[in-house]
């Protein structure tokens, strides 16, 4: 199992990003993945859980501004943030298990500027 994130980048407050997590190994429509994100000394936290259903949970801080989607054609998951904040900034990471072993992506630097 691989998977690549992509998207991250520079954006005003108030702006958007995508981000992409690209996967090889597993298939995003029929698993779970998440999408955490971790600051400098801060532990990761998680920031978004798609169930192998397609149901999503998100952090309080997100609900309402970013969005979890799949695209099976691409096997690609997405988290599409809107109306930034100077608090997002982190570096984002893509995650899902497959036979009870963890796969991270590299991650992907989000930096909210004012």
């Amino acid at each position: 199992v691989q998977l690549v994130e992509s998207g991250g980048g520079l954006a005003q407050a108030g702006g958007s990003l995508r981000l992409s997590c690209a996967a090889s190994g597993i298939t995003v429509n029929n698993n779970a993945f998440r999408w955490y994100r971790q600051t400098p000394g801060s532990e990761r936290e998680l920031v978004v859980h798609i169930s192998s259903g397609g149901t999503a949970n998100y952090q309080d801080s997100v609900k309402g501004r970013f969005t979890i989607s799949r695209d099976s054609a691409k096997n690609t998951l997405y988290l599409q943030m809107n109306t930034l904040k100077l608090e997002d900034t982190a570096v984002y990471y893509c995650n899902t298990w497959l036979d009870s072993k963890l796969y991270w992506g590299q991650g992907t630097q989000v930096t909210v500027s004012s």
